[in-house]
C-alpha cells in the first residue's frame, strides 16, 4: 500500500499536514516527514508532544487525512511530488511501538498511530 515513491518522499524533509475533524469542525496540525516511521507495512507512527485538538477529534472520529511532499523527489512530470493518505488514527501511550518511538524521540508524550487505508500520489 505505501509505495516506494512515498517512502522516498518521507526520506526527504518536508512538512506533513494532519487533518482531523469532529463536531463539524476540521483541524489541521503539522509535523515533519522525518518524524514518520513506517511499521507493519501500512502503519505510520508519529511522535506527539502537543496535538491536543487532534487527539480530542480522534477520540470522537478516528478518520484522518495526511498530506506530505518533497520537491527533491521526481513526480509524474517534473521534480517534486506529494501524497494524500487517508486512514484511521489512535494514540499510543504504552507498548512496544511507544517504547521504540520514545527512545528515538524523547520529547514525545504519546505516539500517533495511523493505519493507512489509501495512499495516492498527487503530483
Amino acid at each position: 500500500m505505501l509505495t516506494e515513491k512515498f517512502l522516498e518522499v518521507i526520506n526527504h524533509e518536508g512538512v506533513v499536514s494532519i487533518v482531523s475533524w469532529a463536531n463539524n469542525d476540521a483541524h489541521v496540525c503539522n509535523t515533519w516527514n522525518s518524524y514518520l516511521v513506517v511499521v507493519e507495512g501500512n502503519k505510520i507512527l508519529i511522535p506527539a508532544a502537543a496535538m491536543i485538538k487532534t487527539e480530542e477529534n480522534i477520540n470522537i472520529n478516528p478518520k484522518v487525512k495526511l498530506t506530505m511532499g518533497s520537491k527533491e523527489v521526481m513526480g509524474y512530470n517534473y521534480m517534486g511530488t506529494g501524497f494524500l493518505l487517508e486512514g484511521a488514527a489512535k494514540y499510543l501511550k504504552s507498548g512496544e511501538h511507544f517504547d521504540m518511538m520514545k527512545e528515538k524521540y524523547p520529547f514525545l508524550t504519546r505516539v500517533l498511530e495511523i493505519t493507512v487505508d489509501s495512499c495516492k500520489q498527487t503530483l
